[in-house]
Protein backbone atom coordinates (compact mmCIF):
# COMPACT_ATOMS: atom_id res chain seq x y z
CA UNK A 1 0.00 0.00 0.00
CA UNK A 2 2.90 2.20 1.24
CA UNK A 3 4.29 2.02 -2.86
CA UNK A 4 0.53 3.40 -3.73
CA UNK A 5 0.65 6.54 -2.05
CA UNK A 6 4.17 7.05 -2.83
CA UNK A 7 3.24 7.04 -6.59
CA UNK A 8 -0.12 9.29 -5.63
CA UNK A 9 1.94 11.94 -3.80
CA UNK A 10 4.45 11.74 -6.52
CA UNK A 11 1.64 12.42 -9.24
CA UNK A 12 0.35 15.17 -7.37
CA UNK A 13 3.37 16.82 -7.41
CA UNK A 14 3.99 17.01 -11.22
CA UNK A 15 0.59 17.62 -12.25
CA UNK A 16 -0.12 21.21 -13.68
CA UNK A 17 -2.53 23.20 -11.62
CA UNK A 18 -6.00 21.78 -11.87
CA UNK A 19 -7.04 24.57 -14.08
CA UNK A 20 -4.00 23.54 -17.23
CA UNK A 21 -5.57 20.04 -17.33
CA UNK A 22 -7.58 18.88 -20.01
CA UNK A 23 -10.38 18.35 -18.10
CA UNK A 24 -11.09 14.57 -18.90
CA UNK A 25 -13.07 12.98 -16.04
CA UNK A 26 -12.10 9.57 -14.47
CA UNK A 27 -14.30 8.10 -16.92
CA UNK A 28 -12.72 9.20 -19.88
CA UNK A 29 -9.63 8.34 -18.30
CA UNK A 30 -10.81 4.77 -18.05
CA UNK A 31 -12.22 4.75 -21.03
CA UNK A 32 -8.88 5.72 -22.65
CA UNK A 33 -6.89 2.97 -21.01
CA UNK A 34 -9.73 0.69 -22.14
CA UNK A 35 -9.12 1.49 -25.75
CA UNK A 36 -5.61 1.84 -25.02
CA UNK A 37 -4.52 -1.25 -24.10
CA UNK A 38 -0.53 -1.05 -25.30
CA UNK A 39 -0.73 2.04 -23.67
CA UNK A 40 -1.02 0.70 -20.29
CA UNK A 41 -0.17 -2.85 -19.77
CA UNK A 42 1.59 -1.88 -16.49
CA UNK A 43 -1.97 -0.88 -15.17
CA UNK A 44 -4.11 -3.64 -14.38
CA UNK A 45 -7.89 -2.51 -14.88
CA UNK A 46 -10.82 -3.83 -12.49
CA UNK A 47 -14.17 -5.28 -12.65
CA UNK A 48 -16.83 -5.44 -10.11
CA UNK A 49 -18.76 -9.08 -10.53
CA UNK A 50 -22.57 -8.61 -10.43
CA UNK A 51 -21.20 -4.74 -9.06
CA UNK A 52 -19.45 -5.97 -5.79
CA UNK A 53 -20.39 -5.57 -2.67
CA UNK A 54 -18.19 -8.38 -1.01
CA UNK A 55 -15.05 -7.67 1.50
CA UNK A 56 -13.00 -10.21 2.29
CA UNK A 57 -15.17 -13.00 1.43
CA UNK A 58 -18.24 -11.06 3.54
CA UNK A 59 -21.09 -9.68 1.61
CA UNK A 60 -21.88 -6.14 2.60
CA UNK A 61 -24.15 -5.42 -0.24
CA UNK A 62 -27.07 -6.89 -2.50
CA UNK A 63 -25.43 -8.22 -5.73
CA UNK A 64 -26.23 -6.33 -8.77
CA UNK A 65 -27.38 -3.51 -6.35
CA UNK A 66 -27.35 0.26 -6.62
CA UNK A 67 -25.26 0.11 -3.47
CA UNK A 68 -23.26 -1.95 -4.57
CA UNK A 69 -22.21 0.26 -8.13
CA UNK A 70 -21.41 2.71 -5.26
CA UNK A 71 -19.31 1.13 -3.65
CA UNK A 72 -16.72 -0.65 -6.37
CA UNK A 73 -17.10 3.41 -7.55
CA UNK A 74 -15.48 4.36 -4.44
CA UNK A 75 -13.26 1.24 -4.11
CA UNK A 76 -11.77 2.79 -7.74
CA UNK A 77 -12.95 -0.56 -9.71
CA UNK A 78 -13.33 0.73 -13.63
CA UNK A 79 -16.22 -1.20 -14.35
CA UNK A 80 -18.63 -3.18 -13.09
CA UNK A 81 -20.67 -6.06 -14.79
CA UNK A 82 -23.95 -6.78 -14.31
CA UNK A 83 -26.92 -9.72 -15.34
CA UNK A 84 -30.08 -8.41 -17.02
CA UNK A 85 -33.16 -10.01 -17.88
CA UNK A 86 -36.75 -8.74 -18.79
CA UNK A 87 -40.22 -8.28 -16.79
CA UNK A 88 -43.34 -9.14 -17.75
CA UNK A 89 -43.80 -6.03 -19.56
CA UNK A 90 -40.60 -5.61 -21.74
CA UNK A 91 -38.71 -3.57 -19.16
CA UNK A 92 -35.31 -4.66 -18.50
CA UNK A 93 -33.80 -5.31 -15.39
CA UNK A 94 -30.79 -6.19 -13.08
CA UNK A 95 -31.15 -9.68 -11.88
CA UNK A 96 -28.97 -12.71 -11.97
CA UNK A 97 -31.00 -15.71 -11.65
CA UNK A 98 -34.34 -16.57 -13.65
CA UNK A 99 -36.00 -16.57 -10.28
CA UNK A 100 -36.33 -14.40 -7.46
CA UNK A 101 -35.69 -16.48 -4.48
CA UNK A 102 -32.50 -15.79 -3.69
CA UNK A 103 -31.72 -12.73 -4.14
CA UNK A 104 -35.43 -10.48 -2.96
CA UNK A 105 -37.73 -11.40 -0.84
CA UNK A 106 -40.10 -12.27 -3.17
CA UNK A 107 -40.50 -15.93 -4.76
CA UNK A 108 -40.74 -17.12 -7.68
CA UNK A 109 -39.52 -16.44 -11.47
CA UNK A 110 -38.77 -13.23 -12.68
CA UNK A 111 -39.89 -13.32 -16.33
CA UNK A 112 -43.95 -13.91 -15.72
CA UNK A 113 -43.84 -10.85 -13.51
CA UNK A 114 -44.65 -6.88 -14.37
CA UNK A 115 -42.04 -4.13 -13.43
CA UNK A 116 -44.71 -3.31 -11.11
CA UNK A 117 -44.82 -6.37 -9.38
CA UNK A 118 -41.04 -6.59 -9.22
CA UNK A 119 -40.61 -3.19 -7.73
CA UNK A 120 -42.68 -4.96 -5.02
CA UNK A 121 -39.28 -7.37 -4.44
CA UNK A 122 -36.31 -5.82 -1.37
CA UNK A 123 -32.94 -6.77 -2.24
CA UNK A 124 -31.42 -8.57 0.27
CA UNK A 125 -28.29 -9.37 1.45
CA UNK A 126 -27.76 -13.19 0.57
CA UNK A 127 -24.81 -14.16 3.08
CA UNK A 128 -27.38 -12.82 5.64
CA UNK A 129 -30.39 -12.49 5.23
CA UNK A 130 -30.58 -8.76 5.59
CA UNK A 131 -33.27 -6.86 3.80
CA UNK A 132 -32.82 -3.82 2.19
CA UNK A 133 -34.64 -0.84 1.15
CA UNK A 134 -33.20 -1.34 -2.25
CA UNK A 135 -36.02 -2.85 -5.27
CA UNK A 136 -34.96 -4.43 -8.23
CA UNK A 137 -33.60 -1.83 -10.09
CA UNK A 138 -33.70 -1.49 -14.04
CA UNK A 139 -31.43 -1.54 -16.15
CA UNK A 140 -31.97 2.39 -16.91
CA UNK A 141 -31.69 3.33 -13.22
CA UNK A 142 -28.46 1.32 -13.08
CA UNK A 143 -26.82 2.81 -16.16
CA UNK A 144 -28.09 6.39 -15.12
CA UNK A 145 -26.39 5.79 -11.72
CA UNK A 146 -23.21 4.74 -13.31
CA UNK A 147 -23.47 7.57 -15.87
CA UNK A 148 -19.95 9.86 -16.06
CA UNK A 149 -18.25 7.80 -13.56
CA UNK A 150 -17.47 3.71 -14.46
CA UNK A 151 -18.03 1.85 -17.34
CA UNK A 152 -20.89 -1.50 -17.54
CA UNK A 153 -20.02 -4.85 -18.24
CA UNK A 154 -23.45 -6.56 -19.16
CA UNK A 155 -24.01 -10.04 -18.81
CA UNK A 156 -26.95 -10.73 -21.18
CA UNK A 157 -28.99 -13.82 -19.49
CA UNK A 158 -31.56 -13.31 -22.40
CA UNK A 159 -31.07 -14.32 -26.46
CA UNK A 160 -28.67 -12.19 -27.89
CA UNK A 161 -31.51 -10.60 -30.25
CA UNK A 162 -31.96 -8.05 -26.87
CA UNK A 163 -28.53 -6.56 -27.34
CA UNK A 164 -29.72 -4.09 -30.04
CA UNK A 165 -32.81 -3.14 -28.02
CA UNK A 166 -30.15 -3.00 -24.32
CA UNK A 167 -27.96 -1.12 -26.76
CA UNK A 168 -30.79 1.26 -27.04
CA UNK A 169 -31.11 1.86 -23.41
CA UNK A 170 -27.45 3.05 -23.10
CA UNK A 171 -27.91 4.93 -26.24
CA UNK A 172 -30.78 6.81 -25.12
CA UNK A 173 -28.82 7.94 -21.74
CA UNK A 174 -25.77 9.23 -23.43
CA UNK A 175 -23.99 6.58 -22.07
CA UNK A 176 -23.33 4.03 -25.12
CA UNK A 177 -19.35 4.45 -25.09
CA UNK A 178 -19.44 2.87 -21.51
CA UNK A 179 -21.17 -0.23 -22.23
CA UNK A 180 -19.46 -3.30 -23.21
CA UNK A 181 -21.67 -6.48 -24.11
CA UNK A 182 -20.14 -9.80 -24.21
CA UNK A 183 -20.68 -13.33 -25.92
CA UNK A 184 -19.23 -17.16 -25.50
CA UNK A 185 -17.75 -17.65 -29.12
CA UNK A 186 -16.52 -21.02 -30.24
CA UNK A 187 -17.18 -21.57 -33.58
CA UNK A 188 -17.48 -20.12 -36.77
CA UNK A 189 -21.19 -19.80 -36.88
CA UNK A 190 -21.19 -17.82 -33.18
CA UNK A 191 -18.70 -15.84 -34.66
CA UNK A 192 -20.85 -15.29 -37.33
CA UNK A 193 -23.58 -14.52 -35.28
CA UNK A 194 -22.09 -12.19 -33.01
CA UNK A 195 -20.95 -10.29 -35.79
CA UNK A 196 -24.30 -9.66 -37.24
CA UNK A 197 -25.70 -8.89 -33.63
CA UNK A 198 -22.79 -6.37 -33.55
CA UNK A 199 -23.75 -4.85 -36.93
CA UNK A 200 -27.69 -4.26 -35.83
CA UNK A 201 -26.28 -3.14 -32.43
CA UNK A 202 -24.18 -0.24 -33.54
CA UNK A 203 -20.35 0.11 -33.02
CA UNK A 204 -20.71 2.56 -30.75
CA UNK A 205 -21.31 -0.18 -28.03
CA UNK A 206 -17.94 -2.10 -26.93
CA UNK A 207 -18.29 -5.66 -27.93
CA UNK A 208 -15.84 -8.29 -26.44
CA UNK A 209 -15.48 -12.15 -26.90
CA UNK A 210 -15.88 -14.47 -24.09
CA UNK A 211 -13.42 -17.55 -25.01
CA UNK A 212 -12.98 -20.82 -22.42
CA UNK A 213 -10.32 -23.45 -22.78
CA UNK A 214 -12.78 -26.30 -22.78
CA UNK A 215 -13.39 -25.54 -26.28
CA UNK A 216 -11.21 -23.33 -27.74
CA UNK A 217 -7.50 -24.25 -27.09
CA UNK A 218 -5.86 -23.10 -30.01
CA UNK A 219 -4.63 -19.16 -30.10
CA UNK A 220 -5.71 -18.80 -34.02
CA UNK A 221 -9.02 -18.91 -33.34
CA UNK A 222 -8.35 -16.33 -30.92
CA UNK A 223 -6.83 -14.16 -33.43
CA UNK A 224 -9.91 -14.87 -35.73
CA UNK A 225 -12.28 -13.44 -33.24
CA UNK A 226 -10.16 -10.20 -33.11
CA UNK A 227 -9.60 -9.85 -36.82
CA UNK A 228 -13.60 -10.12 -37.47
CA UNK A 229 -14.51 -8.34 -34.35
CA UNK A 230 -11.97 -5.76 -33.51
CA UNK A 231 -12.63 -5.88 -29.52
CA UNK A 232 -10.65 -3.74 -26.98
CA UNK A 233 -10.66 -7.36 -24.55
CA UNK A 234 -11.07 -10.69 -24.82
CA UNK A 235 -12.35 -12.58 -21.76
CA UNK A 236 -10.21 -15.82 -21.57
CA UNK A 237 -11.18 -18.88 -19.15
CA UNK A 238 -8.99 -21.60 -17.56
CA UNK A 239 -11.43 -24.41 -16.42
CA UNK A 240 -10.69 -25.84 -13.31
CA UNK A 241 -12.58 -28.99 -14.71
CA UNK A 242 -12.84 -30.44 -11.04
CA UNK A 243 -9.01 -30.47 -10.40
CA UNK A 244 -7.36 -30.16 -6.80
CA UNK A 245 -4.21 -28.89 -8.43
CA UNK A 246 -4.16 -25.20 -9.29
CA UNK A 247 -3.13 -24.18 -12.83
CA UNK A 248 0.94 -23.80 -13.23
CA UNK A 249 0.41 -21.75 -16.22
CA UNK A 250 -2.83 -20.86 -17.06
CA UNK A 251 -4.11 -22.72 -19.63
CA UNK A 252 -3.45 -23.09 -23.57
CA UNK A 253 -5.30 -19.57 -23.83
CA UNK A 254 -2.56 -17.21 -21.53
CA UNK A 255 0.24 -18.83 -23.28
CA UNK A 256 3.08 -16.58 -24.80
CA UNK A 257 1.65 -16.48 -28.49
CA UNK A 258 -1.99 -15.11 -26.64
CA UNK A 259 0.00 -12.29 -25.26
CA UNK A 260 2.30 -11.92 -28.01
CA UNK A 261 -1.41 -11.87 -30.34
CA UNK A 262 -2.95 -9.20 -27.34
CA UNK A 263 -0.26 -6.70 -28.31
CA UNK A 264 0.01 -7.14 -32.09
CA UNK A 265 -3.97 -6.51 -31.98
CA UNK A 266 -3.35 -3.79 -28.90
CA UNK A 267 -6.36 -5.05 -26.62
CA UNK A 268 -6.34 -6.33 -22.99
CA UNK A 269 -6.45 -10.15 -22.05
CA UNK A 270 -9.46 -10.44 -19.22
CA UNK A 271 -9.50 -12.65 -16.31
CA UNK A 272 -12.10 -14.13 -14.17
CA UNK A 273 -11.36 -14.64 -10.37
CA UNK A 274 -14.60 -14.71 -8.92
CA UNK A 275 -16.63 -17.25 -7.16
CA UNK A 276 -19.52 -19.62 -8.70
CA UNK A 277 -22.20 -20.70 -6.26
CA UNK A 278 -21.49 -24.67 -5.99
CA UNK A 279 -18.21 -25.01 -8.26
CA UNK A 280 -15.07 -25.16 -6.47
CA UNK A 281 -12.88 -22.34 -5.81
CA UNK A 282 -11.21 -20.48 -8.97
CA UNK A 283 -13.91 -22.53 -11.23
CA UNK A 284 -13.24 -20.13 -13.93
CA UNK A 285 -9.24 -19.07 -13.17
CA UNK A 286 -7.65 -22.72 -12.80
CA UNK A 287 -7.98 -22.57 -8.69
CA UNK A 288 -6.51 -19.31 -8.55
CA UNK A 289 -9.52 -17.42 -7.83
CA UNK A 290 -10.63 -14.86 -5.21
CA UNK A 291 -10.80 -17.44 -2.46
CA UNK A 292 -6.82 -17.99 -2.87
CA UNK A 293 -6.34 -14.16 -2.60
CA UNK A 294 -8.31 -14.17 1.07
CA UNK A 295 -9.56 -17.06 2.84
CA UNK A 296 -6.09 -18.38 2.10
CA UNK A 297 -4.30 -15.00 2.03
CA UNK A 298 -2.04 -15.65 -0.81
CA UNK A 299 -3.01 -12.85 -3.37
CA UNK A 300 0.18 -13.24 -5.35
CA UNK A 301 -0.78 -16.65 -6.42
CA UNK A 302 -4.31 -15.61 -7.49
CA UNK A 303 -4.58 -11.77 -9.05
CA UNK A 304 -0.99 -11.70 -9.10
CA UNK A 305 -0.47 -15.24 -11.01
CA UNK A 306 -3.11 -13.28 -13.97
CA UNK A 307 -1.25 -10.04 -13.96
CA UNK A 308 1.95 -12.31 -15.02
CA UNK A 309 0.71 -13.58 -17.73
CA UNK A 310 -0.47 -10.74 -19.39
CA UNK A 311 -4.20 -9.94 -17.94
CA UNK A 312 -4.56 -6.29 -17.62
CA UNK A 313 -8.12 -6.89 -16.54
CA UNK A 314 -9.84 -8.69 -13.59
CA UNK A 315 -13.21 -9.24 -12.68
CA UNK A 316 -13.59 -10.11 -9.45
CA UNK A 317 -16.15 -10.48 -6.28
CA UNK A 318 -13.32 -8.47 -4.09
CA UNK A 319 -13.13 -5.25 -5.83
CA UNK A 320 -11.01 -3.60 -3.02
CA UNK A 321 -8.89 -5.92 -1.61
CA UNK A 322 -7.76 -6.34 -5.55
CA UNK A 323 -6.93 -2.81 -6.20
CA UNK A 324 -5.50 -2.34 -2.18
CA UNK A 325 -3.08 -5.16 -3.03
CA UNK A 326 -2.69 -4.74 -7.17
CA UNK A 327 -1.73 -1.03 -6.45
CA UNK A 328 0.08 -2.04 -3.46
CA UNK A 329 2.47 -4.49 -5.81
CA UNK A 330 2.88 -2.26 -8.87
CA UNK A 331 0.01 -3.00 -10.82
CA UNK A 332 -1.80 -0.31 -10.65
CA UNK A 333 -0.98 3.28 -12.16
CA UNK A 334 -2.89 6.37 -10.44
CA UNK A 335 -5.56 8.53 -12.44
CA UNK A 336 -4.96 12.11 -13.04
CA UNK A 337 -8.66 12.52 -12.08
CA UNK A 338 -8.13 11.01 -9.02
CA UNK A 339 -4.95 13.00 -7.93
CA UNK A 340 -6.50 16.68 -8.93
CA UNK A 341 -9.37 15.76 -6.90
CA UNK A 342 -7.23 14.44 -3.60
CA UNK A 343 -5.33 17.81 -4.33
CA UNK A 344 -8.23 19.75 -4.41
CA UNK A 345 -9.56 17.87 -1.23
CA UNK A 346 -5.73 18.97 0.38
CA UNK A 347 -6.29 22.52 -0.98
CA UNK A 348 -9.81 22.61 0.86
CA UNK A 349 -8.54 21.47 4.23
CA UNK A 350 -5.78 24.02 4.30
Amino acid sequence: MRMFWMRLALAIVCLPPASAISGESRVDEILERFGQANRWRDHVMIVAHRAGGLREGKALYPENSLAALEASIADGAEMVEVDVRRSADGAFVVMHDSWLDRTTTCKGEVAPRTLAQLRECNLIVEATGEVTNEVVPTLAEFLSAARGRILVNIDNKLDRNEFPAMAAVARDLGMARQVVIKENLWNAQRLSGAQEMMRRTGDDIHFMPIIADDAVREVEFAETVQVALASHAMELINWRAGSDLLTANGGPLFSSRMRALAVRGDWHIWANTYAIVNKPGGFLSGGRGDELATLASLPAESWGFWAERGATIIQTDEPFAAIEWLAANGYRLPYEADAVELAGHAANIN
